[in-house]
């Protein structure tokens, strides 16, 4: 056992960065968070500033460590997770960004994907990287960047730019520069890498026209990534772990085992279901991904992503001002009247999984008179509830057997109310754990095992259990009629078949 007794896990997410400490029983000590800008230049288009970033990853780290009454020598390592798909270029001489990072919702370029589709390059992209033709991916906001950024496209064929996931990003300013790498299940997500060979793709970076020496070092989740630059916490602290944080929530549920499923609900929601050493194709427009590397052995998951989940509801607080807070959402579910028959499609960076439809929007329907404040929220909440049905539908369409239970996490899995509809709409059993933050809870286990702290995957598998389950109340009939209307109601949404 390392003397030192703490991990810490950054998680720089979508609408927030924060850190949390965890001692060697994986308990949470102390936390802190800064809440993320969100930069709309154009409809469809969706930034966030890296310095900002930084600035918060350093503060709320610092800020741990200081409420927790530690310091460097505490700490067996550092976990990092982050927003998956989010990319940034920078000066690899000052580390500057050359623009604002481009986030993973950006639909800016949708027509470039749709003319490398109608080339006839997405089953050769699909075979390497186990993903759609989609600007959701990292690799055609890259070659954006290069080709739009002034000067960017010399400087990155003479070497002087770096391109990375966010991981890579606040990784190579942690160490001052001195590590550009990033792991296998960012590295996954790019439409770069192939996932079998476990490499850049050269073909697929002369496609998209990026260099592939911008690109960071292939590493296993759980690592050594170096150390933090000495000036930054009073002393080199060692980063140990990186995994995107749908495949750290994977690991944080202990979903170690082939068929074990989870769902994450935050800004958006992602249901991966493990799939062991095979990297199984979907039929049904889900995704092929890295799940995990550990011990440098691969294991898939197969993925569908909602683009807006707990987005939605913070939309309905910010924009539409319905509720003041997100917890309020509970409140007015079961306020509302069940059979109001609204539905609300939360379309508004079009369609993920299984529908990839990146031209539709979002759409409230089936208002009354009798409509209410109540009826709006709830039908935004069951949204999420019907979104996650599309793709355990699709995932059965592959093959899946139903799962006995799903295990569920992410800022949404608080709402009780929620859960049991969920519970419903599925036809299955819920699952909460103790700790619902399970994406940091990952970051630190990947860390902490890389440092001797943490237990096996296996032991961390028995350790499981669950705190809160929800048991499907609803009957077949009706819930049958709820799930067609939401079908329907997608329908007059979608412009692609």
């Amino acid at each position: 056992m390392p003397s030192a007794s703490h991990v810490i896990a950054l998680d720089q997410g979508t609408s927030s960065t924060r850190a949390i400490l965890f001692d060697a029983n994986r308990t949470p000590v102390t936390r802190a968070q800064a809440d993320l800008r969100q930069i709309y230049p154009r409809p469809g288009w969706v930034e966030h500033d890296p310095e900002e970033i930084w600035q918060a990853s350093v503060s709320v780290l610092r800020q741990t460590l200081d409420e927790g009454g530690v310091g460097p020598a505490d700490i067996a390592g550092i976990g990092i997770t982050n927003q998956r798909e989010t990319v940034v270029l920078w000066d690899r001489d000052t580390g500057k960004p050359i623009h604002n990072a481009i986030v993973w919702q950006d639909r800016r370029t949708a027509d470039a994907c749709a003319a490398l589709r109608k080339d006839g390059h997405e089953a050769s992209i699909r075979r390497k990287t186990g993903l759609l033709l989609d600007p959701y991916f990292s690799a055609t906001k890259i070659a954006w960047l290069l080709d739009t950024v002034d000067g960017a496209r010399a400087a990155a064929d003479q070497g002087k730019l770096a391109a990375g996931t966010m991981d890579s990003f606040v990784l190579w300013r942690l160490t001052g520069g001195r590590v550009h790498a990033t792991d296998a299940t960012n590295a996954s997500r790019t439409m770069l890498f192939d996932i079998r060979r476990q490499c850049w793709d050269d073909d697929l970076c002369a496609l998209f026209n990026i260099p592939v020496s911008m690109l960071p070092e292939v590493r296993d989740c759980a690592a050594e990534f170096g150390t933090t630059a000495p000036d930054l916490f009073d002393a080199p602290i060692a980063i140990r772990g990186i995994a995107g944080d749908q495949q750290a929530a994977t690991i944080g549920q202990a979903c170690f085992e082939p068929g074990s499923i989870k769902s994450t609900y935050g800004t958006g929601c992602f249901v991966l279901i493990n799939t062991g050493g095979k990297a199984l194709e979907s039929e049904h427009k889900l995704l092929t991904t890295v799940a995990y590397r550990l011990g440098g052995q691969t294991t898939y998951a197969i993925e569908g992503s909602i683009f807006i989940a707990g987005a939605a509801i913070q939309w309905v607080r910010d924009e539409l001002k319905l509720i003041g807070s997100a917890a309020e959402s509970a409140e007015l579910f079961e306020q509302a009247a069940p059979e109001s028959g609204v539905y609300m499609v939360p379309a508004f960076t079009g369609l993920g999984a299984p529908y990839w439809d990146s031209g539709a929007r979002g759409a409230i329907l089936g208002l009354t008179r009798g409509t209410g404040q109540a009826e709006i929220v709830r039908a935004t909440v069951e949204s999420v509830a019907y979104q996650t049905r599309d793709l355990f539908e699709a995932m059965a369409a592959d093959g899946a057997e139903t799962p006995a239970s799903v295990r569920v996490d992410g800022g949404m899995a608080a709402n009780d109310p929620f859960l049991q509809f969920l519970a419903d709409v599925l036809a299955i059993p819920v699952e909460r754990p103790p700790i619902t933050e399970t994406t940091v809870l990952g970051a630190a286990y990947l860390a902490g095992m890389q440092a001797g702290l943490y237990p096996s995957p296996d032991e961390m598998a028995e350790a499981w259990h669950c705190d809160a389950r929800f048991e499907p109340a609803m009957d077949a009939e009706e819930r049958a009629r709820r799930y067609a209307g939401w079908r329907d109601a997608v329908g007059r949404v979608r412009t692609t078949d």
